[in-house]
């Protein structure tokens, strides 16, 4: 174990450092057998305070367990380490009752960073912007998500004229789209089933953790949404869970793609690829209903 990495953990903790474990990102073990995982956020730089707030502000009584925040500056965060296990269809079901408590915690606003979290935020590997907005969430969501991704993606040439122009018809007509007004949820804001950790953490069937979030105040669907992009193990026991924990408003369903538009035009910014086609045809598909 370097001395750098132990004075590191010992500056950020106040706790010593008992031995290294390895692994990626670097695991070690602190006095009284705790584990620990320190990640270095210096490639994306504040984004280390923002995922730190984040962490704090999800930590909810009874909502879905996220790693304790040991130690953090402005590059480094310590946290507890989550022990792996399997997806279980108990520990989904579990997720989605806890997932509702998490949203029913609320946000000052829609757009509101947690407290103490910057308002330059992070998803992914690109910034944006976290700031409390005074209308109603489908203003917000045009405004500070879908816009001005889709004007670096457009700008970019990532998104042809005609696919920009559907997705801006989007934002045109999204009052219509949004569904009824609901106040602002607690949002883990990057729920993506890679930051979904199954863990066997001693109870019964293990746990689902949320880790690496990119924490605001928000709408519930979007979270959802974020489940369903890529594909999550047991998400329709999540879903039916979360459903009869906090019954969804009717046609939810229909407005999965509404909110897949921004996490699709984020991975068009940052991967290119096919992402950009994906979020056109998810435009068209919601001008149509």
């Amino acid at each position: 174990m370097g001395h750098r990495s132990a004075t590191t953990l010992a500056r950020l903790t106040g706790r010593t450092v008992v031995r290294e474990l390895g692994g990626h990102p670097p695991r070690y073990e602190l006095d009284g057998g705790t584990v620990a995982v320190l990640k270095d956020g210096g490639a994306d730089p504040g984004s280390i305070p923002a995922e730190s707030a984040g962490l704090r502000w999800l930590a909810v009584p009874g909502g879905p367990p996220v790693p304790e925040v040991l130690g953090a500056d402005d590059t480094l965060l310590v946290s507890s380490h989550v022990p792996a296990g399997r997806p279980d269809a108990a520990a989904a079901e579990e997720l989605g009752r806890r997932l509702a408590v998490l949203h029913a915690a609320g946000a000052d606003a829609f757009g509101a960073p947690p407290p103490g979290g910057p308002a330059e935020a992070w998803i992914g590997h690109t910034t944006m912007h976290d700031r409390p907005h005074p209308g109603p969430w489908s203003a917000w969501f045009a405004a500070d998500r879908i816009e001005p991704f889709l004007r670096t993606a457009r700008d970019r040439g990532d998104l042809g004229p005609g696919d920009a122009a559907v997705i801006e018809e989007v934002c045109a007509r999204i009052d219509t789209l949004a569904g009824p007004d609901e106040p602002p949820a607690r949002l883990h804001g990057d729920l993506w089933s890679g930051n979904v950790l199954w863990s066997a953490d001693g109870s019964p069937h293990g746990s689902a953790w949320l880790i690496d979030p990119a924490a605001h105040g928000g709408h519930r669907e979007s979270d959802l949404a974020m489940l369903d992009l890529f594909g999550l193990p047991h998400l329709d026991g999540v879903l039916a869970a979360y459903d009869d924990a906090a019954p969804l408003a009717d046609g939810w369903r229909d407005r999965v793609g509404l909110h897949q538009l921004f996490p699709l035009l984020v991975h068009t910014v940052l991967f290119g690829g096919g992402y950009g086609a994906r979020a056109s045809t998810t435009a068209r598909a919601l001008l149509r209903l």
